[in-house]
């Protein structure tokens, strides 16, 4: 869901300039952690543990859209790593019932890992999930991982309509 459906980047640039005052651009956050990105990164981490913070996220462009035309074609399952972040788990889900109502709650799987993840195609920012997947590995873009090689990268959800539609 994070930094693929929901833009976790601009959520993260958001809530650091209403909390300090100063605006970090996405630009600037390229080839550095999520948190590394900010001269505090221990609030920038605090935020991932706040009310709100998951709800709140905007919908990545494009998302709605072609996630509902790939549900047409696919058993489409949306997974999460949520578990690190207990308290996200019901914004996650409240998120998702308001901004994809067409998943129905039998295709949500929030887990500790993403290892445990069996299935044909799996599209992931991040490399420790996409690294133990068995299927086709696609990369959605995000400013943490624009350095990372070996796997085919989508930009946006127009790529990813091209490429599975």
């Amino acid at each position: 869901m994070d930094h693929v459906m929901a833009n976790i980047t601009q959520q993260f640039i958001d809530w650091y300039e209403k909390a300090t005052g100063i605006y970090i651009s996405a630009d600037t956050m390229a080839g550095k952690s999520e948190t590394g990105s900010f001269p505090d990164p221990e609030l920038v981490w605090s935020f991932l543990f706040k009310p709100g913070f998951f709800g709140t996220a905007k919908v990545i462009d494009g998302s709605q859209r072609v996630i509902e035309e790939l549900n047409k074609k696919y058993e489409v399952f949306i997974v999460s790593s949520a578990m690190e972040f207990p308290q996200s788990l019901p914004e996650k889900f409240e998120w998702l019932a308001k901004n994809f109502p067409f998943i129905k709650w039998q295709q949500i799987a929030f887990c500790g890992s993403k290892k445990l993840i069996k299935g044909d195609i799996m599209i992931d920012d991040h490399l420790k999930n996409l690294e133990f997947f068995d299927g086709k590995k696609i990369l959605f873009a995000a400013p943490h991982n624009v350095l990372a090689q070996g796997y085919t990268r989508v930009n946006n959800w127009d790529e990813v309509a091209t490429m599975l539609l």
